[in-house]
Order: structure tokens, then C-alpha cells, then sequence
């Protein structure tokens, strides 16, 4: 096996300290893949609000105790405190970053009681990356590589090269930038630029927008390589205007450091043969015991069971990137059908009034649960004939690959790490169905084309979900790629 490497893993969420999204279940399962590789993965994220930190077993740690550091000539005072994350063989040290003047809330981007950003994200994730900095020397433990994730660590890069260069401790750490979704940016008022202490010269080198300053354009200009979590992704963001969201100058730039290495799933979470929150477990041989599960779901929203009546799923941000527009368009045509429905989602509240006012409508047979429900999510992968993701763009996807390994046959958009991972039914080794163009029609009629298969050719539609499961999706050959990129780094 090859050198091992220690690798600083910054991110502003993971599971099961903080979630909002895909980003908390990668940071818990990409470093304990990468560490079962011979690695040394250490996670560090700040501590939102109140946790119980008895039930997570989180310690002090007494020499990272009530630390000083100077933020926008104030002084700020911080503790950083530790834990592990557990998985089947393998673990991952964490450090929470405590403190009261910046994240002592328990919202991670939003006020959860407004459902508003707060208003100085600015200030509370560039406390974020300073303080991450200036631990290393205290810390008695020196990663090559820190990698960072989305806008909210994207400063690191910025300041190691142009604050910390002379600082013999840290000078020389090299830096991976992740990309999840380039739309999330981290755009400020130029004010914002001050409070950083960066060089004015970093104005022009990185060339921001007009009396703004943005955080992911200076990672990206930054950071030595950048990744993002899909092939078909790095693609389309350096080479479509759609898709760019600004940046697509500075990405051909970097095209050369630029690289989409597909997310992983983890299979000790997201197996139906081990799952604990499933009443009925099962395997691609006994996929009868899907459909208990069906039964049981549909038995618990009052809805009847019909063998010849496909469920179909929706998991999704309630947003107009995830298709959601397209739903609302194509839903009083798949109401016609002979369907039922299921909806579990937050988000934009156009869309939750929409579907609060649907669920009257089509009470027998739509299903929708506003609010995040992690076991929800579970007994709709297990129970539910198909899922629909009719996204605009997305990097990845996560929902897509869990339900392959739950066999249940997604409904795609042909976009980004959807197209990486979902192959069309028309193929002998189809898992799914595709459709190019992002509109109502092709996205009815592709979900037409799949209850034609599922109601007229169960062969057919056996394939389909047998080829899926038999899909590995783990961590591991990503974890492999990841690693081989920090050799490049280190040794550049």
C-alpha cells in the first residue's frame, strides 16, 4: 500500500454533529474511508449551539482550551474540542471548534427560527478558517494536505499562501478545494475584504465583480487543486454559461488542476439487507419484501395497497435547481395516471404552499411531508417502486444512489452526477431513465415511458432494479482517487 498521508479535512457540517445537506454525510464517510486506507484523517468543524456532548462523546481537550485569536480588531476566544466518528471498521478524529461570539446558535447557515441567513456569515466563516490556521502549530500535528469544502473554508487557501507564507510551521501544507455546488458562493460586499487582512494586491489577482467580494472565487484561485464531485460536473461548470455560475473564467484557467471525483455512498447506512429503520430488510433476490415495505408505508398515510399501483418518490430540496418548477408543471398530467405519490421536502415556500395545497387535492393519492425526516427518507428508498430527480444541474446526487442499492428505478435528468451514475433502461445493464431536456414534456414523458415498463413488462422491470443493486457505489475507489491526488499535490 502506498504512504499514507495526514490530511486536515475542513468543513462547516458532519453528521451527526450538523446537517443541512449532502455535504455532513460525505464529511463523516469520505475520511474514514480514506483512513482505512492507511491515512491520517482528522475532521475539524465549527460546534453549532448546544450539543449533548456526553451522548456524543465529546471531550476537552485542555492545551486547545479558551485560545485567543484577533478578529477584526477584536479578540475572540475559542475552544476546540474532540470526538470520533465510528463506522463498521473504521473511525475518524474530529475537532469542534466552540465559540459564543459566532456559533453559539444551533442554525448552521440560517436562523432556524426566521429561516433567514445570518447576517454575518461573512465574519463567522472567516473566523472559521483563521482559527482552523492557527491551531496547526498547537495542535502538535501537521497535515500535508488540508482540504477544504465549499465557501465557507475557502479563505484557507487565500491566507496560507498570502498571510501565513513566512510561517515556518504551516508554510509549506499544500491545499485540495472541493467544490459540492458551485452555486453556493459565498458573495459579499466589498467591506467584507477588509476584515480578512489579506493584501489589496489579491483584489486584481483574483479579479472580483464589481464592489464585491467572493469567497469560493478566492478558493478556486487559491487552492493548489480543486475537485468536484462529479466527471460530468468539472465538465459542464468549465465549458456551459448555465452552469458556471460566474466563474467559468477562472475555471478554464485551472482547467489543468481541475478534476470531478463521483461522491460514495455509505453502504453500512444505506443497505436495505442491513437497514434498522425498515420493518421488512431484503436483497435483489427477494424483492418481494420490498413491497411489505410499500404496504406498510402506504398502510401508515391511510392509502391502499395495489400490486399494479406504482409509489413513486420525490426526496429533494424544495428548490428551483432540484426541477422542483418542473413538478409543479407536470403534476395535474401525473395525477391523471394511476399512481400514488410521495413528497418528503423543505424549502422555497412557493413550493411548500403548492404542495400543501395539492396534498388537499389529490388526498388519495399524493403524500407530502414538509420538513426533513431522515427515516422518512429511509422507508421511501425502501418502499417506493421509483424516485424522480428532474434536476437543473446537479454535482452529484446522493438520493439517486441510494435508491440503486434500494431498487428503487430513478428518474433523471441527464445532467451532471446524474449522468455519471445512472445508465438508461433502453441499455442491457439500464438502471434508470434519462431525459435531456429540461422541460415538463420530457420529463412526463419519461416517467410515461417507465410506468409503461412497470405495469406491461415486470421482466424488464426486474432487470432494471437488479442491475441497480448489483451497483457498488462505496467509498472506496473514490477514497482511491482522492488519495492519488494528494500524492500529486504533495509532491508538486
Amino acid at each position: 500500500m502506498a504512504k499514507g498521508y495526514n490530511v486536515l479535512f475542513v468543513t462547516s457540517e458532519v453528521l451527526p454533529y450538523s446537517k443541512t445537506g449532502g455535504l455532513a454525510d460525505i464529511s463523516n464517510s469520505l475520511p474514514q474511508a480514506l483512513n482505512a486506507l492507511g491515512n491520517e484523517v482528522r475532521i475539524i468543524s465549527p460546534k453549532y449551539g448546544q450539543l449533548d456532548e456526553r451522548r456524543l462523546q465529546i471531550h476537552e481537550i485542555k492545551r486547545l482550551k479558551d485560545l485567543k485569536i484577533n478578529i477584526i480588531d477584536t479578540q475572540s476566544k475559542f475552544s476546540i474540542k474532540s470526538s470520533f466518528i465510528h463506522g463498521k471498521n473504521t473511525k475518524a478524529q474530529i475537532y469542534l471548534l466552540e465559540n459564543q461570539d459566532f456559533f453559539k446558535n444551533k442554525g448552521i447557515y440560517q436562523n432556524i427560527r426566521t429561516k433567514k441567513d445570518f447576517p454575518n456569515n461573512d465574519e463567522r466563516f472567516l473566523f472559521f478558517c483563521k482559527a482552523v490556521l492557527e491551531i496547526l502549530e498547537i495542535l502538535q500535528w501537521k497535515p500535508d494536505v488540508i482540504h477544504c469544502n465549499d465557501w465557507q473554508t475557502a479563505l484557507i487557501p487565500a491566507m496560507l499562501k498570502r498571510i501565513y507564507k513566512n510561517n515556518l510551521h504551516i508554510k509549506d501544507i499544500k491545499t485540495v478545494f472541493t467544490i459540492h455546488n458551485l452555486a453556493y458562493q459565498g458573495d459579499f460586499a466589498s467591506s467584507t475584504f477588509k476584515k480578512t487582512n489579506l493584501p489589496e494586491s489579491v483584489l486584481s489577482e483574483v479579479g472580483f465583480a464589481k464592489n464585491r467580494f467572493n469567497y469560493l472565487r478566492t478558493g478556486l484561485y487559491y487552492a493548489d487543486k480543486i475537485t468536484t464531485v462529479s466527471e460530468k460536473y468539472a465538465e459542464e461548470i468549465r465549458t456551459k454559461k448555465d452552469y458556471s455560475c460566474g466563474m467559468g473564467d477562472l475555471l478554464a484557467k485551472r482547467k489543468k488542476d481541475l478534476s470531478g471525483i463521483l461522491n460514495g455512498i455509505d453502504y453500512s447506512n444505506w443497505n436495505p439487507s442491513v437497514d434498522k429503520i425498515i420493518t421488512y430488510r431484503y436483497t435483489y433476490q427477494e424483492i418481494p419484501l420490498k413491497y411489505e415495505n410499500k404496504r406498510e408505508l402506504l398502510h401508515k398515510y391511510n392509502l391502499e395497497y395495489k400490486e399494479n399501483i406504482p409509489l413513486i418518490g420525490i426526496i429533494s430540496r424544495l428548490v428551483d435547481e432540484k426541477g422542483f418548477e418542473l413538478i409543479v408543471n407536470i403534476l395535474p398530467e401525473l395525477m391523471k395516471e394511476n399512481v400514488q405519490l410521495i413528497i418528503l421536502g423543505e424549502g422555497d415556500e412557493k413550493y411548500q404552499k403548492f404542495l400543501t395545497n395539492a396534498k388537499k387535492k389529490y388526498a388519495k393519492k399524493l403524500i407530502v411531508h414538509i420538513g426533513f425526516d431522515e427515516n422518512l427518507a429511509h422507508h421511501i428508498q425502501a418502499g417506493c417502486d421509483m424516485i424522480l430527480m428532474p434536476s437543473k444541474y446537479e454535482p452529484c446526487g446522493l438520493t439517486q444512489l441510494y435508491s440503486l442499492s434500494y431498487g428503487t428505478v430513478p428518474v433523471v435528468r441527464n445532467t451532471g452526477g446524474l449522468s455519471d451514475t445512472i445508465t438508461d433502461y433502453r441499455k442491457p445493464d439500464g438502471t434508470g431513465f434519462l431525459f435531456d431536456n429540461y422541460n415538463g414534456k420530457d420529463f412526463l414523458t419519461t416517467i410515461k415511458a417507465a410506468l409503461n415498463v412497470y405495469k406491461n413488462n415486470k421482466q424488464k422491470w426486474y432487470t432494471i432494479i437488479r442491475n441497480g443493486m448489483a451497483l457498488d457505489f462505496s467509498w472506496k475507489v473514490s477514497a482511491l482517487k482522492y488519495m492519488n491526488l494528494y500524492k500529486k499535490v504533495v509532491s508538486s
